[in-house]
């Protein structure tokens, strides 16, 4: 049985992630003040953002689905690292991150929707570690330039221009990308769905 399935994220490298993998999401952005969700630490923080995602585009909804929030934030010396709010920013965190090692943790948040009511919820993070090659100056100059590190969290991408400074990963290399696809298809068995019941691309 497909059922309707709703990602309720803007991020285009979830949606290319999932529609390689086969699978075909509607898309609804929440509209969450990300700024406005406080916590503890860098997991509990991407697990709450994701959820209020959930959320804010289950509300939105009437009769079936299942809805898909995600966060990503990079755990970097004891610190929560999003986006870079300026060149300025993701340069300096660049000479930061330069020969060193962060963890990219990923919120999941998965809602069962039935005749617009939230029946059940499943939540989990992703975290994997990710060790960064040495730059040069000029190569931080050049890849800010680009203007990617401002827009994705932790300032940099593993599936893009990024992906040259990655030198070794611990863990689910999707989720550096920002959804992990093994813990989405647990998630999708705690409620008692197959990755086949989602809407495809192609069929798996």
């Amino acid at each position: 049985m497909v059922v309707r399935f709703v990602l309720a994220s803007a991020s285009p490298a979830r949606l290319k992630t999932l529609r390689a993998a086969g699978a075909q999401p509607e898309v609804i952005v929440s509209g969450v003040d990300e700024d406005a969700i406080k916590a503890d630490t860098s997991a509990e923080l991407v697990q709450a953002l994701a959820t209020a995602k959930a959320h804010a585009v289950a509300g939105r909804l009437a009769g079936s689905a299942l809805v898909l929030g995600c966060d990503s934030m990079l755990e970097f010396d004891g610190e929560t690292v999003g986006k870079p709010g300026s060149a300025e920013q993701a340069v300096a965190r660049w000479h930061r991150l330069s020969g060193k090692t962060g963890v990219l943790h990923t919120g999941h948040t998965l809602l069962e929707l039935r005749n617009g009511e939230v029946r059940r919820t499943v939540a989990a993070v992703a975290s994997t570690e990710v060790r960064f090659a040495s730059l040069t100056d000029g190569e931080i100059t050049a890849y800010v330039g680009t203007g990617e590190p401002l827009n994705v969290a932790g300032g940099f991408t593993i599936d893009g221009l990024g992906g040259w400074f990655v030198e070794a990963i611990a863990g689910d290399h999707h989720n550096v990308v920002g959804l992990s696809l093994p813990l989405l298809r647990r998630m999708l068995g705690e409620l008692r769905y197959r990755i086949t019941d989602l809407p495809a691309v192609q069929p798996l």
